[in-house]
């Protein structure tokens, strides 16, 4: 599978447990499929392909919006929740603080749309509890 694939599949589905897939590929150095997911257009998904995994990173916000009087307790609560958030976890990209899963590439479009979903889901839920510790 590869981004031009995954587009053509994810436009093709009519719904997936309700959502719709709007894909938008972003060509680069390396492929990447920015995928927006039903109503969370604010927050899109992005999807590169390697020859191991489909890793999906959607970006939640900047250093620049974090309180820095703040931060260690923003980053111990990010800690504590990588393990509830199902499918997802965070990380540090540059400047941006991301959440993201990653998928074997033998993954089915299935599972490649509940980790989209998913993942939108997650990225929503935590803004919701980390805003505290936003700007």
């Amino acid at each position: 599978m590869n981004i031009q694939d995954l587009a053509i599949r994810l436009s093709d589905l009519q719904s997936f447990d309700g959502y719709q897939f709007e894909c938008q590929p972003i060509p680069g150095e390396v492929d990447v499929l920015q995928v927006t997911v039903g109503d969370f257009e604010e927050l899109p998904s992005y999807v590169s392909i390697t020859d191991t995994q489909v890793l999906c990173i959607t970006w939640l916000f900047t250093e620049d919006e974090v309180k820095p009087e703040t931060r260690a307790d923003m980053m111990e609560e990010m800690l504590e929740l990588n393990i509830p958030i199902p499918l997802s976890a965070f990380a540090k990209i540059g400047d941006r603080y991301v959440i993201f899963g990653a998928l074997s590439i033998d993954s089915s479009i299935e599972d490649i749309c509940h980790e989209l979903i998913t993942l939108s889901e997650n990225a929503v839920e935590s803004i919701s509890v980390l805003e505290e510790f936003l700007k």
